[in-house]
């Protein structure tokens, strides 16, 4: 077959409720045509936002706080970069990636947000015993815990961290070398973010 007539495959959002949590979320095909009363945009100062953008619509169980429509601007449109909602340690808070950009958002609150500074994220994984959200970028590691980030990994690797296994207390990885030309294994302490 000719290569420009392929397709490529978009994968479907992911779902992850690893974390007991404080709202439920339903991620929408598309922008509803008549918006909700509250709806935020995220981030605030983001140009053409409804192109791909990751919709959600956020019911939180918290009395009296109604209902809004997240809409998350899209990071890269890459199979390979994660799409989709997690729970998080702090029940309220949700976290919505849209092609490898991450929101951390406030249910009871949707005007307070923070946007990580990876962009992109590239795998999010539950350290649920940990109580431990982790954002694994190209060179590091990001952990966010109730109270927001709790710590943020040394340089793992130039060029591709890779998650191996997460128990124990210990994260444990490998990390390509650019000097080396080599994968390296590291460990970390999951309680500071420190090598093991």
């Amino acid at each position: 077959m000719d290569p420009a007539l392929q397709v490529k495959t978009v994968t479907a959002p992911v779902v992850d409720l690893s974390f007991p949590h404080g709202w439920q979320a339903e991620i929408l095909p598309a922008r509803p045509i008549v918006l909700p009363a509250r709806h935020f945009v995220y981030p605030r100062e983001a140009d053409e936002v409804e192109r791909g953008a990751l919709e959600v619509l956020v019911r939180p169980h918290a009395a009296g706080v109604l209902p809004f429509l997240a809409t998350c601007a899209l990071g890269f449109r890459d199979p390979a970069v994660p799409t989709g909602i997690w729970s998080t340690p702090r029940p309220e808070e949700l976290c919505a990636v849209s092609g490898g950009y991450a929101y951390l958002i406030d249910t009871t609150a949707p005007e307070r947000f923070t946007m990580l500074s990876y962009r992109p994220v590239l795998e999010i994984r539950p350290a649920v015993s940990a109580r431990l959200l982790l954002f694994v970028g190209h060179h590091s590691i990001l952990a966010w815990g109730r109270e927001g980030e709790r710590w943020k990994s040394e340089k793992l690797s130039s060029e591709g961290v890779t998650v191996t296994n997460v128990e124990n207390g210990v994260l444990r990885g490998m990390g390509w070398d650019l000097r080396t030309d080599k994968e390296t294994p590291f460990a970390l302490d999951l309680k500071t973010g420190v090598r093991a």
